[in-house]
């Protein structure tokens, strides 16, 4: 029946691997200087795609959570700098045979550890508030958090709509789409005849329309979510850059001591397309987030027209849901008795590494930024002085580094599986509708259409490479269980309607 009435189910919230992973920071210490590092600091190197993610939310959460750390460290380690002294003092008194005074210091180190251990226990209060307020929260979940360098959120909402990536020179051996996750299919279609003019309705030949990549790719872009039936799949052109070759764009790279930018004149990214430059091609980025986010599928097209034949360069890749590690907030206590008692034990068996090691955590993230920051000041000066070559590509992508197939369930893989169906079928209807828009005869297209619909996609489990690639394209994985308390699980990641 067209029309039917039913109830409304629950659904994951659009935004559930945001809200997952920024919850996460504030639970998780190395991943909070991680993500801060990568999205907000100083570097010269290009970011890979915003895939599922916002960035900006992360980025804001990260910075909080990495800023209290630092404060609980400092406090211990004055904290443990004080006991020390306290003891020393007390031995010193005890050799003298000063005895008040000895009796006074004992208790110093016994005054500092419980010291520590209200701040470790406030601290961990405070992360898990954090982080169940913005995993459960109705607001979105950047206005949780304050906001960060202005210049470092204006570069992360430009990599949502990106229109360039330079790809670091090393991935030019395997394949420029870095940061799209496991590749599934990489393959040339057959190639399809568009000279021949069809047929006329009233008898003899219609005349071909002149046409070109650009109108091509246009078009499929602009028709793929309705004949693909996959609603909020984003279709954008996108020049991809060899990382050494982006110097040669001043578009792209305005100054050779910063990063490139995200964004750059239409014009160039049809150019890449038309007449490819050197280590420079623009794809069709066809990119479809799964429910929750939990599983992107990215397909990469490239008309290669050199009449009388079009050829359509296909990549496919997939990204699994988050690794269990991201699920921690999931599990947290929330009624009161069991938090409280929750609380205590961690403190208890917290507190003795969190001050014995405070100390050197400082020195360790001084080391780190110092040292980063003398080789990215060494860097710009070859740059400057020595006009270096520098590749100023991406490697990954944040929301690539972050995926384990152990964590896919069945949903997930059937959900991937059908929209590289889906995505493969809809690249072949609009080309077909645009052929006969253009008045070519598809007779090539038919045959060759015959012969890609064979090609399938099977995922299953852990991806182990390329040489899994078999008979007409089948992709074979090896099976693999999702592991047991790494699903998504927890009833805050559901909304109603999608939630905000």
């Amino acid at each position: 029946m067209v029309g039917r009435q039913l109830p409304s189910l629950p659904k994951m919230r659009k935004d559930a691997v945001t809200r997952r992973l920024c919850a996460s920071v504030h639970l998780d210490a190395d991943f909070a200087h991680e993500a801060d590092h990568r999205l907000t600091g100083d570097g010269l190197n290009a970011m890979g795609p915003a895939l599922g993610i916002n960035l900006v939310a992360l980025a804001r959460h990260a910075r909080v959570a990495v800023r209290a750390r630092a404060a609980l460290d400092r406090q211990l380690a004055w904290l443990f700098a004080a006991g020390w002294a306290a003891l020393l003092v007390g031995v010193a008194a005890l050799i003298k045979g000063q005895g008040p005074i000895a009796m006074v210091a004992v208790y110093g180190p016994v005054t500092v550890l419980a010291a520590a251990w209200w701040l470790v226990h406030h601290d961990q209060a405070r992360a898990r508030a954090a982080a169940q307020d913005v995993y459960r929260s109705q607001d979105k979940a950047e206005n949780l958090a304050p906001a960060v360098e202005q210049e470092a959120e204006a570069r992360l909402h430009d990599l949502k709509r990106a229109n360039v990536i330079p790809y670091t020179d090393s991935a030019e051996r395997t394949n420029p789409f870095v940061g799209s996750g496991d590749k599934i299919k990489e393959t040339l279609w057959q190639p399809i005849d568009v000279s021949r003019p069809a047929d006329s309705p009233t008898g003899g030949k219609l005349t071909v329309r002149p046409f070109d990549a650009v109108d091509l790719h246009t078009y499929v872009a602009r028709e793929m979510e309705g004949v693909s039936g996959l609603d909020g799949l984003r279709a954008r052109n996108r020049l991809y850059v060899l990382g050494s070759n982006a110097l040669h764009l001043p578009d792209l790279l305005p100054d050779r001591t910063r990063h490139p930018r995200a964004q750059i004149p239409r014009q160039l990214v049809q150019a890449g397309l038309q007449s490819p430059g050197a280590g420079m091609r623009t794809y069709l980025c066809l990119e479809r987030v799964g429910e929750g986010g939990r599983t992107i599928v990215s397909m990469y097209l490239r008309a290669r027209l050199h009449r009388p034949s079009l050829t359509w360069e296909v990549a496919a890749y997939a990204i699994p849901p988050l690794h269990g590690r991201f699920h921690r907030v999931d599990h947290l206590p929330v009624a009161r008795a069991e938090s409280w008692w929750s609380l205590v034990s961690y403190a208890t068996t917290h507190v003795w590494p969190e001050l014995r090691g405070a100390s050197r955590r400082l020195r360790a993230r001084r080391r780190f930024h110092r040292e980063a920051e003398r080789a990215l000041t060494r860097t710009r000066r070859e740059i400057k002085e020595r006009h270096l070559v520098y590749d100023y590509g991406a490697f990954d992508s944040l929301r690539e580094s972050l995926g384990d197939w152990d964590a896919a369930g069945y949903s997930e893989k059937t959900d991937a599986q059908d929209f590289l169906f889906r995505l493969q079928q809809g690249v072949l209807v609009a080309t077909e509708r645009f052929l006969q828009d253009h008045n070519v005869d598809t007779g090539s297209f038919d045959k060759a259409q015959q012969i890609i619909s064979t090609q399938t996609y099977n995922i299953s489990g852990d991806i182990n490479g390329p040489s899994n690639i078999g008979n007409q394209g089948q992709i074979t994985m090896a099976g693999g269980q999702p592991q047991h308390g790494q699903g998504g699980g927890g009833h805050p990641g559901v909304g109603q309607g999608g939630g905000p």
